[in-house]
């Protein structure tokens, strides 16, 4: 078996220490030392990873932050191809929402002796996502948390960054689901999920599975800091019913603003615009995931046709509040 590493530097501290203990973890589980690929900022990781797969391997190691597994899962997504995930960011969310270990021999060998699960990814514009898109507050507060303040406090940074954001002017947007009749609202946030766990390991979505073949779509709409601390307070003690917050369930979804919003996919802000547009790609990823044994993992997606699925009025789980 052949394994390809897309490291991104900045986000590791000894990279020659990395290197060494992945290329051992690799040789203790018989595979060969694996081509070495760092990102750079110009590429983040995408040209990396189809050079990898060029060369044929059977499983990419992603090093770094969310934004180089979105940008090696862009690539792969399709392939059959595995992506490997060695966590070295601050959010870390996929590995998070999947239960994926931090510890280098640990992941090495959860990609050597662990299993492989076909896992959905959205596709907005030229990205491929596995956590979640958003337009609105989330992409504004993580444009407001800089990367010396996340290396200084970690997570907790992004709390630094929403609270610099909270009153900002909420968006008229027209939010379209699988194409039907679009839902107008005066909204904070717009978030397009395939995972439902944020960062410090906040539960927003818990309906959210990564290869149920649905994005889990939550429009937040809190109108003053009241609002706020209301829907904080309900997410945070998993109340079966959060204030200002409605979910449904799509595997198309638009919106549509009035204005350029701030947008972001997978934790990397983009440009700012009026529409975000994502489509669901069923099971298109192949994930290394620890064995069934350690993990149970979910039947494959349904493939599902029509409409929305859910709504906050009909799923029992989020309202609109009032």
């Amino acid at each position: 078996m052949r394994s390809a590493v897309v490291v991104n530097p900045s986000k590791v501290v000894d990279l020659d220490g990395r290197r060494a203990e992945i290329c051992a973890a690799l040789a203790t589980a018989g595979w060969p030392e694996p081509l070495w690929l760092p990102t750079t900022p110009e590429d983040p990781g995408r040209g990396q990873t189809r050079q990898a797969v060029r060369d044929g391997v059977d499983v990419v190691f992603a090093c770094g932050g969310d934004g180089t597994v979105m940008a090696c899962a862009t690539e792969l997504a399709g392939t059959g191809v595995a992506l490997a995930v060695l966590p070295s960011g601050t959010g870390n969310l996929l590995a998070a929402n999947l239960g994926l270990p931090g510890d280098v021999a640990a992941a090495v060998a959860v990609a050597t002796g662990g299993t492989r699960r076909r896992i959905d990814v959205g596709a907005c514009d030229e990205h491929c996502f596995t956590v979640m898109a958003g337009m609105g507050f989330d992409a504004a507060m993580l444009a407001a948390s800089p990367d010396g303040l996340k290396a200084r406090l970690g997570w907790p940074a992004y709390v630094v960054g929403g609270l610099r954001r909270l009153r900002d002017r909420p968006m008229r947007v027209r939010v379209r689901l699988d194409g039907g009749e679009a839902l107008r609202r005066r909204a904070r946030t717009v978030l397009i999920a395939n995972v439902g766990r944020l960062q410090g390991g906040i539960e927003l979505l818990p309906g959210a599975q990564p290869d149920d073949g649905l994005f889990e779509v939550a429009i937040l709409s809190p109108r003053h800091l009241r609002d706020w601390f209301a829907l904080a307070i309900a997410v945070l003690h998993r109340r079966p019913r959060v204030p200002r917050m409605e979910t449904f369930s799509a595997t198309r979804v638009e919106v549509l603003s009035n204005r350029p919003q701030p947008r972001e996919v997978d934790g990397d802000v983009i440009a700012p615009g009026p529409l975000l547009r994502v489509v669901l790609r069923p099971a298109a990823l192949t994930l290394c995931v620890p064995a069934p044994t350690d993990v149970q993992s979910l039947p494959s997606p349904p493939g599902p046709e029509g409409g929305p699925t859910a709504s906050a009025a009909g799923s029992g789980r989020t309202g609109p509040g009032r």
